[in-house]
């Protein structure tokens, strides 16, 4: 009897440690596990993430390290992260910002096939390596994360005439000598700018924040409630400036922009641009709720609409829609993709051969969100499912 109740002690004092220990482990998210099964290397290289599926983007890089953390394995995040600095950064990514696609060469080379970077890849870099060292307690990836950051601020922010402090979406190709800038909204998620201004409280990140809510609600391009995928500022004095039609891209709202309403919805409702920001996107909900769902392509000025929008496209409304005060239409919305995911989760179906990188991304960001898995706070910081069982983990 003695020895049982000595048993039955220990046993007691061990079981707190064991739960928290369980419940510090990588989590159990299906859809990313077996997405990141088949499509990210031991390496660290994440396959598909490109129009050819031997390639890799920095999109998919940076995407992947932020599931990475939300799903609490420190071994995908950290393969994913170095695989990107030494390939997309040349070990150097406080001078090389990450080319944004890597191949082959055609002639039995591997690497850098555009050095070009784009900026919302960088940025969520950079994020998921702050959250990390917040989260992990890991000091070199902050260190890491302050050498994107700065080479950003020094390489792709201006001072643009009349708006404010702004991002541009990478180094070449979107600001010309004639004062005329190229901005993307999509590049640009309000809780990844407010956890740059925590981390460095007078960086530009709170002005560009500020220029992305005008952006945003700019009527001359935002007349129907919809946001395009390209926008042009031009400057038309020293301290003047209108925003007009991107010529290269005319006034199109399709797959850049369809994530430009899933930031929103995903913004904390407690930042003070959240409302402002989702006051002046009432044209997709209008026109999703009148069809039952999102167009895939949207002409901002005349607010006539074409065909009909991919699932990953209702997985980037559904934060929007509950953040809009609209759940039957949110839970709508979730049913198709919980019927996409489902066929091209079964390797019996042939939706599971078929490329779907971007739809299964945009559904990871929505899907992970309303199951709880993570929240953006205030201050941008990530709200973690798993972050309580491990806060007293060194």
């Amino acid at each position: 009897m003695k020895a049982a109740l000595l048993s039955a002690l220990a046993l007691a004092t061990l079981l707190p440690g064991l739960a928290q220990a369980q419940g510090c482990s990588t989590q159990n998210w299906p859809l990313w596990t077996q997405y990141a099964e088949r499509f990210v290397q031991k390496d660290g290289r994440m396959l598909g993430s490109s129009m050819d599926p031997n390639q890799s983007s920095s999109e998919g890089q940076s995407y992947g390290m932020f599931f990475a953390l939300v799903a609490n394995d420190p071994v995908t995040f950290d393969n994913l992260w170095r695989w990107t600095r030494d390939n997309l950064s040349g070990a150097n990514p406080g001078q090389n910002l990450p080319g944004w696609l890597w191949g082959s060469a055609g002639n039995g080379t591997w690497g850098l096939l555009d050095k070009n970077s784009a900026s919302d890849a960088d940025l969520w870099m950079a994020y998921a390596l702050l959250e990390a060292d917040r989260l992990w307690h890991k000091p070199h990836y902050r260190a890491d994360a302050l050498l994107i950051l700065g080479n950003v601020e020094h390489t792709l922010i201006r001072d643009i005439p009349g708006l404010g402090k702004m991002l541009l979406p990478g180094p070449v190709g979107y600001e010309h000598p004639d004062q005329l800038w190229r901005f993307n909204a999509s590049y640009l998620p309000i809780p990844l700018l407010r956890r740059f201004t925590r981390e460095s409280p007078t960086s530009p990140w709170k002005a560009v924040a500020d220029s992305t809510a005008k952006m945003i609600a700019d009527k001359n391009m935002n007349r129907f409630g919809f946001v395009p995928d390209w926008v042009a500022y031009r400057g038309t004095d020293v301290n003047k400036g209108m925003f007009v039609v991107d010529k290269f891209s005319n006034p199109l709202g399709s797959y850049d922009a369809i994530r430009a309403y899933l930031w929103a919805g995903l913004t904390s409702p407690a930042d003070p641009l959240a409302k402002p920001i989702l006051d002046n996107l009432d044209g997709m909900a209008q026109s999703t709720a009148s069809v039952g769902v999102p167009p895939e392509k949207v002409n901002v000025i005349t607010g006539a609409t074409e065909g009909t929008g991919p699932y990953g496209y209702s997985a980037s409304l559904v934060p929007y829609l509950r953040a809009k005060g609209l759940p039957q239409l949110a839970d709508q919305q979730q049913r198709i993709v919980d019927q996409a995911i489902a066929h091209f989760s079964d390797p019996a179906d042939p939706a599971y051969r078929q490329p779907q990188y971007y739809h299964v991304m945009l559904s990871l960001f929505s899907l992970g969100w309303t199951e709880h898995r993570y929240q953006f706070n205030k201050d941008g910081t990530l709200n973690v499912s798993w972050e309580a069982a491990c806060a007293s983990k060194p």
